[in-house]
């Protein structure tokens, strides 16, 4: 495999990571502290060409790849994992429309959200069932030549300021064959939001719980046929924990650049600290912990843009050991800045906050030992 990237990529990452900077890094500990969703800056990068990476350019599309599109949210997150994480589930909800979509769904839908114009919503996981996502209870009743959706859906990011919902809805039968995909407005009567969710970190994006009452949509925003709705969803989580990875990464590589800094700044017994061989063996190891991350999520993404048959099993692989390893840099960059890194102000503790949760969403880390369990032993 060539490592190196081409020449576009190398434009296209120099450019995310200039936004990043620009855009993202200044304001990113205001917006953690206020609670603050940049939609204006989203609709910066939409113009970008952020908004819909992975879509075909005839709707206003990128129409880049699985590997490009982690390398961009890596870059992103440098700036802000919590932005570039909510980049990542707007892009997983507009590739799902452009791969399943029809003609129509297609052309009324993406082109907003290749601009960012309009914000889109993945609502799969409800109250009682997270990692059993087979098991969801929200309804979708046929009735004439539209469908009624009754339930409600947790820890949706983006609620309330999102005008499109990408919604899992029961039509049949138990488990995952009776699961059906709704595109829902984000005005549509009986749609409703909870309160925006007290959380560790992720600050910068609203988290809410949608509510659906008797919500009405006309059958063509059904997504793909009924009962199809369940391997939509999943089909997009391959994706979408390919890039939570690359947030984490970007996250990582931030705080460990912010140590390194500091160490060759901070005195100690009348030298600067990045001259004891112990924290310079702290350093050697995140440094390496960082690249062998980023060398398997790059396999990872490229056996899912070649739609290799193992393409699922290497995105759970490489979500669970990216978010996992990464979040272990950022906390061991923290405690190199000593007591400093508990302060708000350096920037570091953000960082930690903001990677815990990439451990629990798009599939629980312990999930994604099962994915890969199963493979080995064929289940």
């Amino acid at each position: 495999m060539d490592f190196t990237l081409s020449d576009q990529q190398q434009a296209f990452v120099d450019m995310a990571a200039d936004f990043a900077a620009e855009e993202l890094a200044p304001f990113a500990l205001d917006w953690d502290q206020t609670k603050h969703f940049p939609v204006d800056t989203l609709k910066k990068a939409g113009s970008l060409g952020l908004g819909a990476i992975c879509v075909a350019d005839d709707v206003g599309g990128s129409g880049l790849g699985r590997l490009d599109t982690a390398l961009i949210i890596e870059a992103l997150a440098t700036g802000c994992p919590t932005v570039a994480a909510y980049i990542s589930i707007h892009n997983m909800c507009a590739t799902m429309i452009d791969r399943y979509g029809t003609p129509e769904q297609r052309e009324t839908h993406l082109p907003a959200l290749a601009t960012m114009d309009a914000l889109a919503s993945y609502c799969l996981t409800e109250p009682g069932c997270g990692s059993d996502a087979a098991a969801l209870k929200t309804r979708a009743v046929r009735d004439g030549d539209a469908y009624v959706l009754t339930g409600q859906k947790q820890f949706i990011s983006g609620a309330g300021a999102s005008a499109l919902y990408l919604v899992m809805a029961r039509t049949g039968e138990d488990g995952p064959k009776g699961i059906s995909a709704f595109l829902v407005p984000g005005d549509a009567k009986g749609l409703t939001f909870g309160a925006n969710e007290k959380k560790m970190g992720w600050n910068a994006q609203p988290t809410r719980a949608v509510m659906m009452d008797g919500v009405r949509v006309p059958a063509e925003n059904r997504l793909g046929a009924e009962g199809d709705g369940f391997r939509i969803a999943m089909s997009g989580l391959d994706g979408g924990r390919l890039n939570i990875a690359a947030a984490s990464l970007g996250g990582a590589q931030f705080a460990f650049d912010k140590a390194v800094a500091y160490m060759k700044d901070r005195k100690a017994f009348g030298k600067p600290i990045a001259e004891f061989q112990a924290l310079q063996f702290e350093l050697a190891d995140m440094a390496t912990d960082l690249e062998s991350a980023r060398t398997f999520l790059w396999r990872a993404a490229t056996a899912l843009d070649d739609k290799a048959p193992n393409a699922t099993t290497l995105c759970a692989m490489a979500k669970r050991l990216v978010t996992d390893r990464c979040f272990d840099v950022a906390n061991r960059a923290l405690q190199l800045h000593g007591g400093y890194g508990y302060l708000a102000e350096y920037g570091i503790e953000k960082i930690v906050r903001d990677l815990r949760v990439h451990q629990i969403l798009e599939g629980t880390n312990e999930i994604m030992r099962v994915i890969v369990a199963r493979s080995v032993i064929g289940a």
